[in-house]
């Protein structure tokens, strides 16, 4: 049987450091990011892991001959008998059959010599299932369209929906149909309809107007949500007219389809919201449609960063199957054949996901993986923004958790902050809102229609250095009343989120009608745009694109609009409150363009 045996990374306790060093407004080397070999290079495992590895084996009588290491450095493969498996592991290797028929090989324990254990992260096969056990086609059942993970039922860390699942908490909420004559393309009732004269007017940001070469925008979709090109045309027609009969650049991974066979707000809503107000908003700049999954699997976030970075989809051992989708598909035949795709695209400057997991849904091994990702993705000058959520302190599902671990139906319990936003190498953008009876004039409040700007602290990941004295002005001087039977309160873990734009009442058509949507699911794609408008203006003047944000926001938050107004209620409290300076429902505030602007511009 094939044995593979992950070596340990080297250097992934320096990250924070590297990245805040091309990421710093204040270190010499702002802007100077590394190329993905460099990335590699740092990263890979060292000689000595190689070497003590090696050198287990030959001990143990395994010929030279029939040891390998993978092109990416990461593995050390060979194929061994069980007898040499059991005696290399000390462990007893077992057939193991799931009920489809599917059976597999693995072991209940194993263990390395003790100079080799801090070499290598794991072996396989050995407790690890890596082949994944689909549904058959007789199994799959119409989506729920309001699911969320069962009541009473224990959190069980590694089992997650797929995140594009029709119903899915993170995805945007369907308000009322309006009559397109109502809608303005000027910055006019903002209060009541949101469209891209808005936010320009809120944000003070121009029309674009050139396209540099070097620029890009992706959006990322998770099959079987889809945008429908008659619907951007129907918006492009009423706010953005030289886009009419414009598509999105298509990437199309593990057999990413945009499907039409199911529509509707569950299967368009997200697409369609994140298009057209990316699109019109960036033009002429093209945007790029990461569409992730095939219709029968869907897709992870692991499963995109391995399109966009080869080395990922074997760093660590690769993809977690209890997880993550498998490709080739090999359950359903009309499935994506294959290879899974694995570098095959390369990363946009800016990154917007509007999809997300509580912490509580994966364990904290894979959040740590996906999040060093993200880390050697800023390395690179790539700007990765992910919603905050739509219902407070409770989750992407409107749930908290209860004394005894168990999910409940969000009126009690501790909060339950989302991931990948209490990443510190992502940034977590929340939701405002334009408060009823104002103009885009007057300071905006959190969003507190249809939707809660998602928001909190980790449960996993420490307090960033850049994000210190944030954090702890705020604790200082704005505790809430709750203590650590309510959340994180220990002042040493990631607040979130860090900034918010607008997140109410859009005006996004979906089956030939105009529909208000909420959701911090069009804040990402809104502070994206406006990041991409300034990448276009440094690098028509030489520069290169701002890479990750939060090191020089948090080091300049006067080119933000201060939210003071407002909460993120859930778990039957308040939530947080809206305050002077960062806070954990609108961060460090929305955009200020020429501020911004200006702050870049004035960086290498």
């Amino acid at each position: 049987m094939p044995l593979r045996i992950a070596l340990a990374q080297q250097n992934l306790n320096r990250g924070e450091e590297l990245l805040m060093d091309v990421s710093h407004p204040e270190s010499p080397n702002f802007g100077k990011h590394w190329t993905a070999q460099q990335v590699a290079e740092m990263f890979r495992p060292s000689q000595e892991a190689v070497d003590a590895v090696k050198t287990w084996l030959f001990d143990a009588g395994i010929a030279e001959e029939r040891v390998k290491q993978s092109q990416g450095l990461s593995w050390v493969n060979l194929n061994a008998t069980v007898d040499e498996a059991e005696r290399l592991l000390q462990a007893k290797y077992h057939r193991y059959e799931h009920a489809s028929g599917q059976p597999h090989i693995a072991c209940e324990s194993y263990s390395v010599p003790e100079n080799v254990r801090p070499h290598v992260d794991f072996i396989t096969p050995t407790v690890h299932f890596d082949a994944k056990i689909l549904p058959r086609g007789d199994d799959i059942e119409e989506a729920d369209t309001d699911k969320k993970s069962a009541v009473g039922a224990k959190i069980q860390p590694g089992v997650a929906s797929r995140v594009g699942e029709p119903g899915s908490g993170s995805l945007p909420k369907e308000g009322p149909v309006v009559d397109a004559k109502d809608l303005l393309d000027e910055p006019k009732d903002c209060d009541k309809s949101i469209t891209p004269a808005c936010l320009r007017a809120l944000y003070r940001f121009p029309l674009g107007t050139t396209s540099h070469p070097d620029n890009s925008y992706g959006i990322v979709e998770y099959t079987p949500q889809a945008y429908v090109q008659s619907d951007l045309d129907l918006f492009f027609k009423n706010f953005s007219s030289g886009l009419v009969g414009t598509s999105p650049k298509l990437a199309s991974i593990n057999g990413g389809v945009v499907q039409t066979t199911q529509t509707g707000f569950q299967f368009n809503g997200e697409s369609n919201l994140d298009l057209e107000y990316a699109m019109a908003l960036v033009a002429p700049q093209t945007v790029t449609l990461y569409q992730v999954g095939d219709l029968y699997q869907g897709a992870s976030f692991n499963n995109f960063l391995d399109a966009i970075d080869g080395s990922y989809c074997t760093y660590q051992g690769g993809d977690d199957p209890t997880q993550d989708a498998v490709y080739p598909n090999s359950v359903f035949p009309q499935g994506f054949p294959g290879p899974p795709n694995c570098g095959t695209f390369a990363p946009a400057n800016v990154i917007s996901t509007s999809y997300g997991y509580n912490e509580a849904d994966l364990t904290a091994t894979y959040e740590q993986r996906q999040c060093n990702e993200y880390m050697k993705l800023g390395l690179q000058g790539v700007t990765m923004l992910f919603s905050s959520g739509d219902y407070g302190v409770a989750g992407n599902g409107n749930q908290c958790v209860d004394k005894f671990g168990m999910f409940n139906d969000g009126s009690s319990g501790k909060f339950n902050p989302g991931f990948p936003s209490t990443c510190p190498y992502v940034t977590s953008v929340g939701a405002t809102q334009v408060n009823p009876g104002s103009s885009v004039r007057a300071p905006e409040g959190a969003c507190q229609q249809k939707i809660y700007s998602g928001g909190g602290f980790s449960n996993v990941f420490g307090k960033p250095e850049y994000q210190a004295k944030a954090v702890d002005r705020w604790f200082a001087e704005h505790a809430p009343p709750y203590g650590a039977e309510r959340f994180n309160n220990s002042q040493t873990v990631r607040g979130f989120p860090d900034v918010s734009a607008n997140g109410a009442n859009y005006a996004v058509t979906v089956q030939g009608n105009f529909t208000l949507v909420y959701g911090t699911s069009a804040s990402a794609p809104t502070f994206g745009s406006i990041v991409t408008l300034i990448n276009e203006a440094r690098l028509s003047a030489g520069k290169r694109p701002v890479g990750f944000l939060n090191p020089t926001l948090y080091e300049h938050p006067d080119v933000l609009f201060d939210i003071t107004s407002g909460g993120n209620r859930g778990c039957g409290t308040p939530g947080f409150e809206a305050t002077e300076g960062w806070d954990p429902v609108t961060g460090l505030g929305t955009p200020n363009y020429p501020a911004m602007l200006e702050l870049y511009m004035g960086l290498p």
